[in-house]
C-alpha cells in the first residue's frame, strides 16, 4: 500500500505537476525544485510494490519461491544500507573528494545552459544558503561566469554585482559541507529513523524465514 501510494504520488507530480503545487502550496513548491522527488517517488515506490507483492503472495499461496526471493531482496537491500553507513561513516572524506570530482565538472559544462538544472541549483543554494558543491570556484568558468561576468547571487548573500573579490569576501559555505553540517547536526533523527528501517526489514526477513521453514514442515 506504501509502495503504490508512493509511485502514485510520484506520477501525479511527473504529469501534472501545477496541481500538485496548487494543493499543497509553497511548501511542496520549494521541495519539489530542488531536486526530482518525482521520480524518486516513482522509483521507491516501485521497489516497495514489487517487495511488498512478493512477501503478501508469497505468504497468500504458500509459494516458497516467491517466500524466498522477498527474503533475498530485502537482505540485499539491508546489506547495501549497512554498506552505504559504512562508508559514510569511516570514507567521509573520500566519499565528498569522489563527489566533487564528479559533480564539479558537470556544475562547470551545465550552469547557465541548462535551464532546468540551473533552476535546481539555485533553488538548492538559495533554500540550504550555500554556494556550489565546495565554494564559488566551481562556477568559474562556467557558461553562466562566460555570459555574466559575474557568480550566482547566493555566492555574495545575494549582493550585486556577485564578483569573485565579494564571494571570496562573503566565502559562503559549499553544499555538500552545509548538508554534512545539518546532517551531523540531526544525527539522532536520522539514526532513529534508520534504526526503525533496519527493525522493520530485519522483521520482514525473519517473519519470511519462519513461513519459509513451516512450509519445509509442511
Amino acid at each position: 500500500l506504501s509502495g503504490g501510494t508512493l509511485l502514485g504520488v510520484g506520477i501525479w507530480v511527473t504529469v501534472d505537476e501545477q496541481s500538485f503545487l496548487d494543493i499543497f502550496g509553497m511548501l511542496s513548491s520549494s521541495v519539489f525544485q530542488v531536486v526530482y522527488v518525482s521520480y524518486f517517488l516513482i522509483a521507491i515506490g516501485a521497489v516497495l510494490l514489487v517487495i511488498g507483492f512478493l512477501g503478501c503472495y508469497g505468504a497468500q499461496k504458500d509459494s516458497k519461491c516467491l517466500l524466498m526471493m522477498f527474503f533475498s531482496v530485502v537482505l540485499i537491500i539491508f546489506i547495501a544500507e549497512i554498506a552505504a553507513a559504512v562508508v559514510v561513516l569511516v570514507y567521509t572524506g573520500f566519499a565528498e573528494t569522489l563527489l566533487t570530482a564528479v559533480v564539479t565538472p558537470v556544475l562547470k559544462e551545465k550552469y547557465g545552459e541548462d535551464d532546468g538544472f540551473t533552476h535546481i541549483w539555485n533553488v538548492t543554494m538559495k533554500e540550504v544558503h550555500c554556494c556550489g558543491l565546495n565554494n564559488y570556484t566551481d562556477f568559474t568558468d562556467s557558461p553562466w561566469y562566460q555570459q555574466h561576468g559575474t557568480y550566482p547571487l547566493p555566492c555574495c548573500d545575494d549582493e550585486l554585482p556577485c564578483t569573485g573579490a565579494l564571494a571570496a569576501e562573503k566565502n559562503v559555505t559549499g553544499c555538500f559541507d552545509q548538508i554534512l553540517a545539518e546532517i551531523k547536526t540531526n544525527t539522532g533523527v536520522v539514526g532513529g529513523v534508520a534504526a526503525g528501517i533496519a527493525a522493520l526489514e530485519i522483521a520482514a526477513m525473519a517473519v519470511s524465514m519462519y513461513l519459509y521453514c513451516q512450509l519445509d514442515q509442511k
